[in-house]
């Protein structure tokens, strides 16, 4: 999997992090609507993001290929991008009036966001896709991946629905669920590496 274990913990770690940012605030906005706090939390948990896909790439490095490294690459870059615009989005544009927004999006900054997302959505299929391909994460999990963070990233830029907070909820059991799938990895590489046993091997997959 990987020869840092350290990093891979600390990835998953972030994976739940950034997963609670989704489905906790989703959760409470399927009743009260957005509120600033919500905002707030969605805006910075985007910052446990790069931490955890570099941990979902070493999971399944091995076995990713020369395509799983262009589609991390792709990604990250995305994830970047697509960072710059939840924080605008949840920590900036939530607090300005609505002609204020709409003038500001009429302008670059609209090419900048909808660039931004492209970006982003194009990365998570490719990065999706290499997990199937690779067969170390469940298919269903690599499915889930693709699915809610672009329905996601396509919502974003809506007003909130319960199909939003839906889509938080699902991102959020997917992250976790994988992040546990690196944690428990990690574990099982340990006397794996030590015996030289490669570690798809040794966990079966």
């Amino acid at each position: 999997m990987t020869s840092s274990p350290w990093l891979a913990r600390f990835g998953a770690v972030c994976g739940v992090l950034l997963g609670l940012s989704l489905g906790v605030p989703g959760i409470i906005e399927a009743f009260t609507g957005e509120t600033a706090l919500t905002s707030f939390v969605v805006g910075l948990g985007a910052v446990f993001g790069t931490p955890a896909l570099t941990a979902f790439y070493l999971h399944h490095s091995a076995a990713a290929g020369r395509f799983g490294a262009v589609a991390y690459a792709v990604n990250l870059i995305g994830l970047g991008l697509f960072g710059g615009v939840s924080f605008t989005l949840n920590l900036v544009f939530f607090f300005l009036d609505g002609p204020v927004v709409a003038d500001l999006m009429s302008g670059p900054t609209r090419i900048a966001v909808l660039g931004s997302m492209a970006v982003f959505v194009t990365g998570t299929v490719l990065f999706g896709v290499s997990m199937m391909r690779a067969r170390v994460f469940p298919l269903p999990a690599s499915l889930v991946y693709i699915v809610s963070l672009v329905l996601l990233t396509v919502l974003s830029s809506l007003p909130d629905t319960l199909l939003t907070s839906a889509m938080h909820v699902i991102a959020c059991g997917v992250l976790v669920w994988m992040s546990a799938l690196v944690w428990s990895g990690t574990a099982t590489a340990g006397p794996a590496a030590r015996q030289g046993v490669p570690v798809a091997s040794a966990s079966g997959r």
